[in-house]
């Protein structure tokens, strides 16, 4: 596995360095992160939009550059991801704003809001949006990523790594320097 990542990526990876750690751990994320990360039913653009949301909202710099290289293959464009960076949603069309605007609220929600105010967590009418928008697959799909791409940046963000790819574009590492999400 770790040749695999070494010929895609040049280098062994901090993420899985750490987790080599923990054998365990380490064999059950690859596959996992495969089959949430990798193509799907959802659109790949809509799914490295909403994991760069994740990334920027955490103020992670690490899954912020992993997550722009993984951008950019998907198409998205340096100036998507400046207006992404700057919240500017207007630059996306109807599904993309949803996933982002979803992406956005899971991720400031859950810990701000308690279970008897939001039992699921995000707003009611953005629910009803996201249900308009995206199949259940699809919802299940972009939610697991959503979730796998908080719990990365966080576990990133705790372990301090120094950036193994290249630095994300400057409109998005700005907007991981400020205060807000």
């Amino acid at each position: 596995m770790l040749e695999s990542g070494r010929s895609q990526y040049g280098v062994v990876l901090n993420t899985w360095r750490a987790l080599l750690h923990r054998p365990p751990i380490f064999n059950a994320y690859l596959p996992y992160l495969r089959a949430v990360v990798g193509p799907g039913i959802l659109d790949q653009r809509i799914k490295e939009l909403a994991a760069l949301r994740v990334a920027i909202a955490n103020h992670c710099r690490y899954s912020a550059s992993h997550r722009a290289r993984a951008a950019a293959a998907a198409g998205i464009t340096e100036d998507e991801l400046a207006a992404l960076a700057a919240d500017r949603l207007d630059a996306f069309d109807d599904r993309e704003r949803v996933a982002i605007e979803f992406a956005r609220e899971l991720t400031l929600r859950p810990p701000a809001v308690g279970f008897d105010e939001r039992p699921q967590a995000v707003d009611g009418s953005l629910l009803v949006r996201v249900r308009a928008a995206f199949s259940e697959a699809e919802i299940v799909e972009l939610t697991a990523g959503i979730s796998l791409w908080n719990a990365l940046s966080r576990f990133h963000r705790v372990m301090g790594f120094e950036l193994d790819l290249p630095p994300p574009p400057a409109a998005v590492d700005a907007a991981l320097q400020g205060g807000q999400p």
